[in-house]
């Protein structure tokens, strides 16, 4: 247990890396976000179907009047009279080309939408893989903090031995205090830092905060996810096939693309207008309330609007021209952004694979080198300053290795990103390097 959770009286909790990809995709807030973009987009594009069937209306009307009236043979008669008609109205108005074309329209953004979920579920595997593993270094970084701080206790109790029987230097045993001092130190901001990313993890996962995390693979070693026999163009083939981001741009050009269509063509449709009353009549004059009957009314309108919004509007068609015309440039941008990620992806990959190689040759160095330098077994105050100087190396050797397995690891989910591949929650293998 850190010592921060020994202070907040907080139980550490063990996560492995699946389950924080599986959470990350569940939970992770902006993936939640992208999902109810996308119900409002697929209930836009319903509410478009629904464009195409008639509404009814019932209801009653009632009408009175007192005074002066002109008859139908022109005359200015003086009459008292009412009427009321209870009925139901069947009624449907289609603007056929409008509703068609936004019918389609909302089909490709509720695609897109699709494309942006998919899209953003991966960014939060990505996010909750770096989390992860910038918490397992974190806690690597405690472990190679308390050995070091073993490390040099123990030598400091061999010098302080040796100052005592005299064969060596108070000065030797200051230095040697001061390293141990200095481990000391970098064990609690080791510890701070691996608390800090517990909270980050959580934060990503949509967990509590207070809860502190704890990596459950206790040795960060290199994983392989990436065929290192890929060549770069079958990658950046696979990524313009693969990436959601470019399926969502292609969508939503394909609805820009509808949209020109629909003010260009649209309307050429006409709009067609059907009313059907039915229900009575009654009335008469002054308060007479009988006289009441059937009646039934029928309506069929058929027209084409022309100038604003309609038939020969310039304007209009220019500008959903142009939002056409930018869609297909933002679609060619993102293809070339999307080349250039799978490049960098690539090449950061390859070289922290050969950095690996580097690190793990320099800390078998620094490790024969600290055991030479303890088996002399001599406490002069260069032996002494060798030593210490030998004790750092390792540590520093030992946090490169980890730092560069740490980065080499979210650099292959880095990669995967870059395809588009869809984010694994299985355990990845171990790599052979």
């Amino acid at each position: 247990m850190s010592a921060f959770a020994a202070e907040t009286n907080q139980s550490p909790y063990s996560i492995d890396l699946p389950t924080a990809l599986r959470l990350a995709g569940a939970q992770n807030l902006d993936v939640a976000l992208a999902r109810e973009r996308l119900a409002e987009a697929r209930a836009q594009h319903e509410s478009t179907r629904l464009q195409f069937f008639p509404w009814l209306s019932p209801g009653i009307i009632y009408r009175r009047h007192d005074g002066n009236t002109q008859s139908t043979e022109g005359d200015i008669v003086d009459v008292n009279k009412q009427s009321y008609a209870p009925g139901v109205t069947l009624a449907a108005l289609w603007d056929l080309g409008e509703a068609l074309y936004e019918r389609l329209v909302a089909k490709q953004l509720a695609q897109a939408a699709d494309h942006a979920l998919e899209a953003q579920r991966q960014d939060a595997t990505l996010s909750a893989a770096q989390a992860y593993f910038d918490l397992a270094l974190a806690q690597a970084s405690v472990g190679v903090a308390q050995e070091a701080l073993n490390i040099s206790s123990n030598y400091e109790a061999q010098v302080q031995h040796a100052v005592a029987a005299g064969i060596a230097f108070k000065g030797d045993l200051l230095r040697v205090q001061v390293q141990t001092e200095r481990n000391r130190l970098a064990l609690r901001q080791a510890a701070e830092q691996q608390r800090l990313a517990a909270a980050r993890l959580a934060q990503t996962l949509h967990l509590d905060p207070i809860v502190e995390l704890l990596a459950r693979e206790t040795d960060l070693a290199p994983i392989s996810l990436v065929d290192p026999n890929a060549t770069l163009a079958a990658l950046v083939a696979q990524a313009l096939g693969a990436r959601p981001e470019l399926k969502q741009g292609q969508a939503l050009a394909a609805a820009a693309r509808d949209a020109r269509n629909g003010a260009v063509y649209g309307p050429w449709i006409p709009s067609v207008g059907v009313q059907v009353f039915g229900g009575g009549l009654g009335g008469g004059k002054h308060d007479d309330w009988g006289n009441f009957g059937d009646q039934q009314d029928y309506l069929l309108g058929l027209g084409w609007r022309i100038g604003p919004g309609g038939l020969f509007d310039k304007p209009r068609q220019r500008a959903a021209e142009s939002r056409f015309n930018a869609a297909q440039l933002t679609l060619d941008k993102l293809r070339d952004e999307i080349t250039r990620q799978v490049v960098d992806a690539n090449t950061h990959h390859r070289s922290l694979a050969d950095q690996l190689d580097y690190a793990r040759q320099a800390l078998a160095t620094a490790q024969e080198g600290l055991r030479l330098a303890e088996a002399r077994k001599e406490f002069a105050v260069g032996v002494v300053l060798e030593t210490i100087q030998a004790q750092q190396d390792l540590t520093r050797t030992r946090l490169d290795y980890l730092q560069t397995v740490a980065a080499l690891n979210v650099a292959q989910y880095a990669t995967i990103k870059a395809l588009g591949a869809p984010p694994s929650t299985s355990s990845p293998s171990s790599s052979p390097r």
